[in-house]
């Protein structure tokens, strides 16, 4: 592991008595000291500690937080007094490897309905493979009530890593998005009567949605967007509308792309990265066929989030990407300007970033990965 930076380095004695994600925490646990020796623009603030967390969604009504872990707990943190409740109802999952509870995001219609979307793995015929379904959160229990399968990664195979099952919705609120990686199989992502290595579009009932590219080929092609991925486990509409997608690539070669409709990525035909154990891939080349990345990272980042920022606190970075980093153990923020990804800035937190999500009031929230864990809160620096 990287040595942490000074700005959180006065927290390795508290890291040693964390408590567990299974304990309810109250209230926050203060700033953490030391920021402002960092030079960064944000001021640090620890709220929160999980055991093995994934991802994390505000609900639009009350500001109150999920938080999903990868052994199968869903928490719902009080958006006032920090105190958390464990969820009933969630699905089982298989949890190994890469393989776990994996997404969480309110429906468009959460305000009317209380249904929020769910990914995790589950297993069955052929193995394992990733799973999106959708259920009425009840608050007060709280719990999970009228859970239902909307989508299936097709096929199942053996194995527990590159799920990807990232939820994005539509800005109309119309359409699903859900990112399904390559299986580590490589192949099957330039294989479109499969769904492994791509991102599909559907309605918000699971079918694939009217429009797509490939529809008239039937099948589960019916239901691909784009494909030619790898791991792309970050998905998320800009303001403007514009689909992007952050992917960890092999040996180097980490993307942020621009999603476009019947467009291959071409993975494992192309790549600004090398294969594990030296093997060469050709690098994306004009007139290849293929989609380049907007932006690559070589040596890896190991991209495991996106988010687009759309808030007031930070004005400066209103439309601009900000990528959880698991290996670079980073938060990176690219600037975008429409399609074109710009300068990269790179905030070095000294731990593995699994998620980052805007908060309702503009601030920027950071979900460390596990064996850390913690949840900050980034708010500009005095």
């Amino acid at each position: 592991m990287k040595p942490l930076v000074p700005a959180l380095a006065g927290l390795l004695a508290v890291l040693t008595t964390a408590c567990s994600g299974d304990t309810a925490a109250s209230g926050s646990l203060g700033p953490v000291t030391g920021e402002e020796d960092s030079g960064w623009p944000f001021a640090v603030e620890e709220v929160d500690r999980f055991a093995e967390p994934w991802a994390m969604a505000f609900l639009p009504d009350t500001g109150d937080l999920l938080v999903t872990e990868r052994s199968g707990t869903l928490h719902l943190r009080d958006a006032d007094s920090g105190e958390r409740t464990e969820v009933a109802g969630v699905p089982e999952v298989v949890d190994a490897g890469q393989g776990g509870l994996g997404d969480v995001v309110p429906a468009p219609s959460y305000e009317e309905d209380g249904l929020v979307y769910l990914s995790w793995v589950e297993a069955g015929e052929g193995g394992t493979g990733a799973v999106v379904g959708r259920a009425e959160l009840d608050p007060s229990g709280p719990r999970l009530d009228d859970l239902e399968v909307l989508w299936r990664q097709t096929p199942k195979v053996d194995g527990d890593g590159h799920f990807s099952h990232r939820i994005a919705f539509s800005p109309d609120g119309q359409h699903l998005f859900v990112s399904s990686g390559d299986r580590q199989l490589g192949a099957p992502a330039q294989d479109t009567t499969n769904t492994l290595g791509t991102i599909v579009r559907l309605t918000l009932d699971g079918e694939p949605a009217p429009g797509n590219p490939l529809a008239d080929d039937g099948g589960v092609g019916a239901e691909i967007w784009s494909w030619g991925h790898r791991n792309p486990l970050g998905l998320e509409h800009a303001p403007d509308g514009t689909l992007w997608s952050s992917e960890m690539g092999p040996e180097g070669g980490d993307e942020l792309n621009v999603i476009e409709p019947g467009s291959n990525y071409g993975w494992p035909e192309a790549s600004d990265g090398s294969d594990y154990g030296g093997g060469e891939i050709p690098d994306h080349a004009e007139g290849d066929g293929y989609a380049a990345p907007a932006r690559s990272w070589d040596p890896s980042i190991s991209p495991g989030s996106l988010m687009i920022y759309g808030g007031e606190l930070f004005e400066g970075w209103r439309g601009d990407a900000f990528l959880g980093a698991l290996s670079g153990e980073a938060l990176v923020r690219v600037d975008l300007d429409g399609e074109a990804a710009g300068e990269a800035e790179v905030f070095d937190m000294g731990a593995r970033i699994r998620a980052v999500e805007e908060g309702p009031d503009g601030a920027i929230w950071v979900l460390e990965d596990e064996g850390s864990g913690r949840l900050l809160r980034l708010t500009p620096a005095e």
